[in-house]
């Protein structure tokens, strides 16, 4: 019977088999939310590189036309690159046939850390749908990954680990259980929080993750990041390439 498993932050993994594992990696605000963004809107691939300095070399391998350098730190463009960790700025006239060199302050972190998982994919509520399906055809376990924001929880992440557990829980078509307390509590927090519109969207902006971006004049991300099924593609690292691809 398949386990699906959460870690609330990738220093909470210690209870989570990701060796044998189909790893989601969500950082709603914004990491994984951006990453289907540049995907779908026809980015060649996504390399998410942990580091800065991984960043730059891994740049110098490509003609600078072909590439693009994008990403953040606290929350803001990094001097000399070309986008920000914005989603609406991987726009198709952007983005299209680019490698996209990606680092951030938590999602490629959390990526990083779940290098020994069997599979890795990438969830945000813009494909959620996506990844279900994706989800259900898969007969490993599963374990949700949230980022978090500086090393603490936020709501964000939280939320959609819980909608995930949630709407699994009524659409798959075998068997299977919560594989740590971690999972209890995502999904008990969703059934608090999140199953009303109203009460997902305040505690969706009361969140550390959106609380931060607010301070910074990023609303329009918080907005795009709380939009529910935009994209019908789920990311996925392919280990022949090094990036995430579709």
């Amino acid at each position: 019977m398949p386990r699906l498993y959460v870690s609330m932050l990738p220093s909470l993994m210690d209870d989570v088999p990701m060796k044998d594992c189909t790893a989601v990696i969500i950082d709603i605000l914004r990491a994984s939310t951006t990453i289907v963004h540049a995907l779908a809107n026809g980015a060649e691939k996504v390399i998410p590189c942990r580091e800065l300095a991984q960043a730059l070399e891994v740049a110098e391998r490509f003609d600078p036309q072909s590439r693009l350098l994008g990403g953040e730190r606290k929350g803001e463009l990094i001097p000399g690159f070309d986008l920000d960790n914005s989603p609406l700025a991987y726009g198709p006239e952007r983005v299209q046939g680019r490698t996209v060199i990606f680092t951030t302050t938590n999602g490629t972190k959390a990526l990083d850390c779940s290098r020994n998982a069997a599979t890795i994919l990438i969830g945000a509520f813009v494909n959620e749908t996506a990844l279900i399906e994706r989800l259900k055809k898969t007969q490993s376990d599963v374990a949700l990954v949230c980022a978090g924001t500086d090393g603490m929880l936020t709501a964000e992440d939280l939320l959609f680990a819980g909608s995930v557990l949630n709407r699994f829980s009524e659409l798959a078509t075998e068997d299977w259980m919560l594989g740590n307390v971690q999972a209890q509590v995502v999904s008990d927090y969703f059934q608090a929080r999140g199953r009303d519109p109203v009460s997902f969207r305040e505690t969706f902006l009361e969140s550390l993750g959106a609380l931060n971006l607010t301070r910074l004049g990023m609303s329009a991300d918080i907005e795009r990041a709380m939009e529910r099924d935009i994209f019908d593609i789920v990311p996925i690292w392919s280990d022949a390439q090094q990036a995430l691809i579709v």
